[in-house]
């Protein structure tokens, strides 16, 4: 495993990072196909072991058995100095906005109850998960940095954002004195590039890490065209990403095969390697201790330009679509999918 620092932080982070929207209670949340807390601490334990020390979860994943699962395994394979730890707070939701809870007090709450699920007294890496329409930027940032300065939080991230809002959030925290945003995490992979547009310019000019989510597009950069696994049949809202481009990105999708055959390797690790020339650390999920292997692989995969320029060559512009496009400021005020059945504390 190789390491880098994250933006302007001082955390040394592996260039792969485990995304744990898989872990957690079926039962419960957005997703069905995600794993149990034995399958959770196996692929914990395993990345743990191929040197990943970067782990990123959410309180809205499976109603915060994500954290409670992560947390708990970290806390038995691992050091808590060793490691670090992002999670991610959601907007105010509406009976919160109409109870008058402000930003700062919903932010307070929110982490109070993830550091409770996982277990631990401190974040290394706190996110405002998606935009609040709803919410002055200036009280998310007074809120995240109140946290910072209480001992919980060690540096604050975004995600799901337009490059003006991180570049807006970022001169306003230094005009207040506010902890800066040091990372991104967007939708970034080879079937879905728009961050190309400004994102990645404004992160590579203010040292802003780039730490993308869908880094292999839900599974579908993984695997040919045809081959189907769990997710693939039952993740709805993957499909809503990337149904719509199926055909212009399967030509894509066969370039990675082929380079794949090529070079006697996985598909994973010729996109990982293909998005590690990009970016900081990508997020890759694992539902599977394989899963580990090809992203860990991948650091060590060196492309030639004419692998990239051939891997890039025959991506065309998309919509917005996920987070990005059902988060506006009119559908803000709607309950999302990824507020069913919310932790109690996040209403």
């Amino acid at each position: 495993m190789k390491y880098t620092q994250l933006g302007n932080s001082d955390l040394q982070v592996s260039r792969i990072c485990l995304g744990c929207m898989g872990f957690g209670n079926a039962g419960t949340g957005q997703h069905s196909w995600t794993v149990d807390e034995t399958a959770t601490r196996e692929i914990v334990k395993h990345a743990l072991d191929e040197g990943i020390n970067f782990f990123d979860t959410a309180i809205a994943y499976q109603n915060g058995t994500s954290e409670e699962y992560l947390g708990r395994a970290l806390n038995d394979f691992a050091k808590r100095e060793d490691v670090v730890v992002a999670t991610k707070f959601l907007p105010r939701s509406q009976q919160e906005i109409e109870k008058g809870v402000t930003g700062q007090e919903h932010i307070q709450r929110q982490l109070d109850l993830s550091l409770q699920h996982l277990g631990m007294d401190y974040v290394d890496l706190y996110i405002y998960h998606m935009w609040d329409y709803q919410t002055p930027i200036y009280d998310i940032l007074d809120g995240m940095t109140q946290m910072v300065k209480a001992g919980k939080v060690r540096y604050i991230g975004i995600a799901n954002c337009y490059a003006y809002q991180l570049a807006k959030a970022n001169a306003l925290a230094e005009k207040e004195g506010f902890a800066k945003f040091v990372s991104v995490q967007n939708h970034y992979n080879l079937l879905f590039r728009e961050e190309e547009r400004e994102m990645s310019k404004l992160c590579a000019e203010d040292n802003i890490a780039m730490t993308p989510y869908s880094a292999l597009a839900s599974g579908r950069l993984s695997r040919r065209p045809g081959e189907i696994s769990r997710r693939l049949q039952e993740d709805s809202y993957a499909k809503l990403k990337y149904d719509g481009t199926a055909d212009t990105d399967e030509k894509i999708i066969l370039r990675v095969a082929e380079l794949a055959e090529k070079y006697q390797v996985s598909m994973t690790e010729i996109s990982l390697a293909w998005l590690l020339t990009k970016v900081t650390a990508p997020i890759a999920g694992a539902t599977k201790l394989y899963h580990i292997d090809g992203a860990v692989k991948a650091v060590e995969l060196d492309l030639s330009d004419e692998d990239l320029a051939y891997l890039e060559e025959l991506y065309i512009p998309h919509k917005l679509v996920g987070v990005m496009a059902q988060n506006t400021r009119s559908g803000n005020k709607k309950e999302q999918v990824w507020m069913k059945n919310a932790p109690k504390g996040m209403q």
